[in-house]
């Protein structure tokens, strides 16, 4: 999948999040996409909702860290939380990247039909 693709999606986001600042809801979704981290937490939350902790085994950074890259992801509005008890959920928030698809299609070019 393209967003595995860690080089290829650091430049791309990398490169979008500084140019795009007449849209802070977007600058905030390419700096959140930016890191490999937060993007391997968005794989794991496409299969199904996962707790901090179920997200933190996962990785071989710390708990404060991975809560970070949570709150970054949260910000940008790609994953939402809810809380059950002691416990926050977590799961995927498709409709902010339908918006960043249907803002990235807008610059396609219109196909010949010759």
């Amino acid at each position: 999948m393209i967003l595995k693709s860690s080089f290829f999606c650091n430049k791309v986001f990398r490169y979008l999040s500084k140019y795009i600042n007449r849209n802070k809801n977007l600058n905030s979704l390419f700096k959140a996409l930016n890191d490999p981290t937060r993007r391997e937490i968005l794989e794991l939350l496409k299969d199904k909702d996962l707790t901090a902790g179920e997200i933190a085994d996962q990785f071989n950074i710390s708990k404060p860290s991975i809560s970070h890259h949570l709150d970054l992801l949260r910000q940008a509005g790609l994953v939402v939380s809810v809380k059950e008890g002691q416990f926050i959920y977590y799961s995927i928030n498709t409709t902010v990247m339908d918006e960043m698809l249907k803002w990235i299609m807008q610059f396609k070019s219109p196909q010949n039909n010759k």
